[in-house]
């Protein structure tokens, strides 16, 4: 894996893809930082070694036209805060404009271009665009985790005009080398935890992840389906009626991989989907006519304890109950404390996937675990197997 540990950036114009696609409140600031603050070790590095660095990014979705809502002028103070160090700012990011806008920048200093999505040809992936962006600099930084998934001009086409000097940034490294310790080298026993609602959006992780793992505990709204699969009656908990078969292919290829598959045991149900209505505990397999599960109950969640401090690695992604609602948060922030002991014990944990990153941030085990990814779309694709376009463009 090359990355910029491999280059001396003196004297060195870097074009940094970054993900800069940050949440903001209603005046465009900017209310949660952490994509910006994980590109800093990766600036920090150019900016020692003599070099200076270009940031390119996206923001929201303006489908190739110049909305200011989504302008990345609005970010460049938070950006500045951050960094330790003024952000210059220029509203292009092809062109004559960017073009001396990078010309003019000297050793130690950064520049934001404006936002990518401004172009149409971004998203399309196109080449001459590309090869615009290309002009601004004297070597191309992939650091951008989250949009590595996209075969997108800035993360997948512009590398081939940067040959020799193309490298991964120092957050990019450690997400790739964050799955690979799962995927390819955890130690044992690796547990994969996978919740969330549907199976459907589970079944190529599941497939793939089965040759590297040595238990499978699946949890949320996705169990249902496999607890009527196997014969209980779920009430009117979530099910996709049509994946039953599939459910049961499932637990037959855990079986020949070796690898335990845990379900939960009981359940917290309520009568309906309100953090308000009445509520008892139940076994999984037998909850009545009427009522739902919305949380793993209390034997679940000391068997799936039992697993998670036996285990060397873990997986996470997904939570298992309907942890917005407090009445049904507890399942999931046992399982939290779970992955937190275990990891303070000297297993290596790592959260990703959207609803299991938020629970991680909003309940505070950000510290508590390993690594939480930064990418959801992109870590869902590594986990399936797939090669992710920006990630092949360094490589290849």
């Amino acid at each position: 894996m090359k990355t910029i540990n491999d280059f001396n950036f003196k004297d060195k114009k870097a074009l940094v893809r970054v993900d800069f696609n940050v949440p903001q409140d209603d005046q465009l600031k900017v209310t949660d930082n952490t994509r910006i603050v994980a590109v800093k070790p990766t600036v920090d590095k150019i900016l020692k070694d003599g070099g200076s660095v270009i940031l390119m990014a996206h923001l929201g979705r303006p489908k190739g036209e110049v909305k200011d809502e989504f302008s990345l002028k609005h970010i460049v103070e938070e950006v500045s805060n951050v960094l330790g160090k003024e952000v210059k700012f220029v509203n292009e990011c092809v062109g004559e404009k960017a073009e001396q806008a990078a010309s003019e920048l000297k050793a130690g200093e950064i520049l934001l271009l404006e936002n990518l999505r401004f172009h149409s040809e971004e998203e399309k992936g196109d080449k001459a665009f590309a090869e615009q962006l290309s002009k601004l600099a004297d070597a191309y930084v992939n650091d951008a985790f989250g949009t590595a998934h996209r075969a997108h001009a800035s993360t997948a086409v512009i590398a081939k005009f940067f040959e020799s000097t193309k490298s991964f940034g120092l957050l990019m490294a450690k997400e790739l080398q964050a799955i690979d310790k799962v995927l390819k080298n955890g130690e044992k026993p690796v547990t994969a935890i996978l919740g969330g609602s549907k199976v459907s959006t589970k079944i190529t992780i599941i497939e793939n992840i089965l040759p590297a793992i040595d238990n499978l505990i699946i949890g949320g709204g996705m169990a249902f389906t496999f607890i009527k699969a196997l014969g209980g009656k779920i009430g009117t908990s979530l099910v996709e009626e049509d994946k039953l078969p599939l459910a049961l292919e499932i637990l037959g290829k855990a079986k020949e991989h070796n690898v335990k598959v845990y379900l939960p045991s009981d359940t917290i149900i309520a009568e309906s989907f309100n953090n308000d209505a009445e509520r008892k505990e139940v076994s999984i397999y037998e909850i009545p006519e009427g009522w739902m599960g919305l949380d793993a109950g209390v034997k679940s969640r000391d068997q799936f304890n039992d697993v998670l401090l036996n285990s060397r690695t873990i997986l996470w992604n997904g939570p298992i109950g309907v942890f917005e609602m407090s009445n049904f948060s507890a399942g999931t922030i046992a399982l939290g404390d779970s992955i937190a002991e275990a990891t303070k014990l000297g297993a290596f944990s790592l959260v990703g996937g959207g609803d299991s990153v938020a629970f991680v941030k909003q309940f505070g085990y950000g510290e508590k675990v390993s690594y939480v990814s930064t990418g959801g779309g992109a870590m869902l694709e590594s986990l399936e197997g797939l090669e992710l376009p920006g990630v092949a463009a360094i490589n290849n």
